[in-house]
């Protein structure tokens, strides 16, 4: 029986034919059903070997992950939107350029692993399960929301999933803490989503040693291309191997990059130039990377992408109209669900002759 894991992270035609593009395309494409690739080598520390430097990508598989990774991209961009229009309220902390993250992680592991993580958490709460819809009414405090509108942009839960924390560091000591994991030799892999500045400056100019993976000291540890989600999936698929064979915990180090800046009242622009951000966009965007892959191996073509993408906007459009639309949760329901087994108790408010019940 395996044990579970705790994770502390247009086309151009020329010619005479008057075919239409429909039938052009259906006689043109003949898609493999996979292909190999080869991926950057792990940095490894107290490791002898690490995951393989190729790896096998079927067409069912790349397909299912440029959708997951769209619709994480299309959704913070929607928060963006959504938080700019006053929509969503209070801290916001978005994802995009980190979807290989999130994605690699969880084709890596299995349903029934268990993910902690910290408050940057709406990719890894839609990998786990929980829908666009169900996250962006959270974001909005909504009642359809994933924790009923109360739990907002740094407290989403799923099945498996212990969602984001407000506490910087919190998931680790929820998670296990370095030292009690190695103690007791626990399955448990911890990722640092190295995404190369803090709120306000870099980490060269933050840290004496940037090499993460190597702070976990008596826990082995290794550094991953975090912008390629084939590279994460089997660093991901190597690191759960070791834990499940008994070695103890292990340390992933993701490097990556977020797009936005450290959280909504942080542009991002006074620590590091629009030109280094336009840079990585248009050289290691994770989605970029996996659509060349998938196009230039017969895996897909441009076109079926493209209308992924439009499946995928309208998906997140329609969730943001719900997201803006349904309605609050009501004030007496403001004691519910804090306890989820302990008897009802009466909390008094602001107003002492009013009392709000709580329920499990």
């Amino acid at each position: 029986m395996k044990k579970m894991l705790t994770a502390a992270v247009s086309r151009v035609l020329s010619g005479v034919t008057q075919k239409p593009a429909s039938r052009v395309l259906a006689a043109s494409c003949k898609y493999s059903n996979n292909a190999t690739f080869e991926i950057k080598k792990c940095d490894l520390y107290r490791l002898e070997e690490g995951p393989p430097v190729t790896t096998v990508l079927t067409r069912e598989d790349g397909l299912k992950y440029y959708k997951m990774m769209q619709t994480v991209r299309r959704m913070e961009l929607k928060a963006d939107q959504l938080y700019k229009q006053k929509f969503i309220r209070g801290f916001c902390h978005l994802c995009d350029g980190q979807e290989a993250c999130c994605v690699g992680l969880e084709a890596g592991i299995n349903p029934t692993d268990h993910v902690i993580t910290s408050y940057r958490a709406h990719g890894f709460s839609y990998t786990r399960g929980l829908t666009v819809r169900s996250i962006l009414a959270e974001l909005t405090g909504r009642r359809g929301g994933c924790a009923k509108g109360k739990g907002g942009s740094m407290h989403m839960y799923a099945k498996n999933f212990y969602g984001g924390n407000g506490i910087v560091g919190a998931q680790g000591p929820l998670g296990a803490a370095y030292n009690m994991a190695a103690l007791w030799n626990l399955p448990c892999i911890f990722i640092c989503e190295n995404n190369r500045y803090g709120m306000g400056t870099s980490l060269e100019r933050a840290a004496a040693n940037t090499d993460y993976y190597k702070r976990g000291n008596f826990i082995p540890g290794l550094r991953v291309d975090g912008m390629d989600i084939l590279c994460v999936r089997e660093a991901t698929k190597f690191a759960a191997d070791y834990c499940r064979s008994g070695k103890g915990p292990i340390l992933m180090e993701l490097l990556t990059y977020r797009y936005h800046g450290h959280s909504m009242s942080d542009p991002g622009i006074s620590y590091r130039t629009r030109e280094e951000i336009q840079s990585v966009r248009s050289k290691s965007d994770p989605i970029m990377l996996l659509k060349d892959k998938m196009v230039n191996n017969k895996l897909a073509s441009v076109e079926e992408l493209k209308e992924i993408d439009v499946e995928v906007r309208k998906e997140i459009d329609d969730a943001a109209q719900f997201a803006m639309t349904d309605p609050e949760p009501p004030l007496e329901e403001l004691g519910h669900h804090i306890y989820s087994s302990n008897p009802p108790f009466d909390i008094r408010g602001a107003n002492q002759w009013i009392k709000f019940q709580s329920i499990s």
